[in-house]
C-alpha cells in the first residue's frame, strides 16, 4: 500500500505543478501575470481558442487534484488503523509481575479540640545586669 501512496503523491505533485503552470499561462482581462509570459505566446501554441482550452484544462486539473487529495486521505486513514511494529512488539512481550504491596500506613493521631480555656503559666525572665562604663566622659569621641 505504501508504494501506491508514493506513486499517488508523485502524481499529485505533478498535477499541482501543471495547475500552477496553466493558471499562470491564462491571460487575464487586465493583463496581469499572464503578460509576463509574452502576451500572445499561449495563443501561438494553442491557437485562437486558447482561453477556452486553458479554462477547461484548469477545471479538469482541479477535479483531478481534489479527487487525488480525497483518495490520499482515505489511504492514509486506512494505513493508520493497522498495528504498528511497536504495538506488535509491546503486545508480544510478557506481562510483568505485580509489584509487592506497600506496607500499611498507620492512621494519624487524632487532634482533640476543646473549648475550655487553657491555663497559661507566666514566666518572668529578669534582665541581666549590664555593667556601665567606668568613665562615660573618657569614651572615645567619634571623628
Amino acid at each position: 500500500m505504501s508504494i501506491l501512496i508514493n506513486v499517488l503523491i508523485a502524481f499529485h505533485v505533478l498535477i499541482c505543478l501543471l495547475m500552477v503552470g496553466v493558471v499562470l499561462m491564462q491571460r487575464p482581462k487586465n493583463e496581469g501575470l499572464g503578460a509576463a509570459f509574452g502576451g500572445g505566446m499561449t495563443e501561438n501554441i494553442f491557437g485562437a481558442q486558447t482561453t477556452h482550452v486553458l479554462q477547461k484544462f484548469t477545471v479538469w486539473l482541479g477535479i483531478v487534484f481534489f479527487a487525488l487529495t480525497l483518495l490520499l486521505a482515505v489511504l492514509y486513514a486506512k494505513r493508520g488503523t493497522g498495528e504498528t511494529v511497536i504495538q506488535k512488539e509491546l503486545l508480544s512481550q510478557p506481562v510483568p509481575a505485580a509489584a509487592a504491596a506497600p506496607a500499611p500506613v498507620s492512621a494519624p493521631t487524632p487532634v482533640v479540640v476543646t473549648t475550655e480555656p487553657v491555663a497559661v503559666e507566666e514566666v518572668v525572665v529578669e534582665a541581666a545586669e549590664i555593667p556601665a562604663p567606668a568613665n562615660p566622659a573618657a569614651a572615645p569621641a567619634g571623628n
